[in-house]
């Protein structure tokens, strides 16, 4: 990490509850909860956000977890890349979150999600292009405004995490690469 942070061991207050809960629940404190320890103000604000918006994503874990994979790889996040095909693999496979990293329109997904994958893409990519028609597609393939608004705050959300991740030197966890070298470059390379 490029900035100096809290470490586990000097942790106090709300900023040790919260690393307390993370070693509890994955055995370590993530670079990506103890970058925002520079500023510990933020953390738990932070957090809280990012726990609100998955817990209560109106379209499931699973789709949180598409958007999230696919905004990392547009914004482009090695680190976000890298957790969020870990994850996701745990739940749909490897090989199927593999070729959605690859091609989501090919990945064998259904319509409603390639809809809303394109439109997590384009937040990502240049959100000043979305018009009415976009919105009006998401809702001909049966998503709500709800919906809508979701992904839609799933996606910047991880554009703002993403990058600030990155531009601070937060590196993933050794348990969040690929065993496939092969694999670890293609998730780091940049989308564009």
């Amino acid at each position: 990490m490029f900035i100096q942070t809290i470490e586990p061991e000097q942790a106090e207050g709300a900023v040790a509850a919260i690393y307390a809960n993370e070693l509890a629940s994955m055995g370590r404190v993530m670079q990506a909860t103890q970058c925002w320890s520079a500023r510990p103000d933020m953390l738990v604000p932070i957090e809280h956000l990012l726990q609100q918006l998955r817990d209560g994503f109106s379209l499931g874990l699973l789709n949180f977890r598409l958007i999230t994979l696919v905004a990392a790889k547009y914004v482009p996040s090695s680190y976000c890349s890298q957790v969020y095909f870990k994850t996701l693999s745990g739940m749909i496979g490897r090989e199927q979150a593999l070729a959605v990293h690859r091609d989501y329109r090919n990945a064998g997904l259904t319509d409603q999600q390639v809809a809303m994958l394109a439109y997590a893409e384009q937040i990502t990519v240049d959100a000043s292009r979305i018009g009415q028609a976009d919105i009006e597609a998401l809702r001909a393939v049966g998503l709500s405004d709800l919906n809508i608004a979701d992904i839609a705050l799933a996606a910047s959300f991880r554009n703002f995490l993403s990058r600030y991740f990155d531009a601070v030197g937060a590196e993933a966890e050794p348990e969040f690469l690929d065993s496939d070298l092969s694999v670890r470059r293609e998730l780091s390379m940049t989308a564009l």
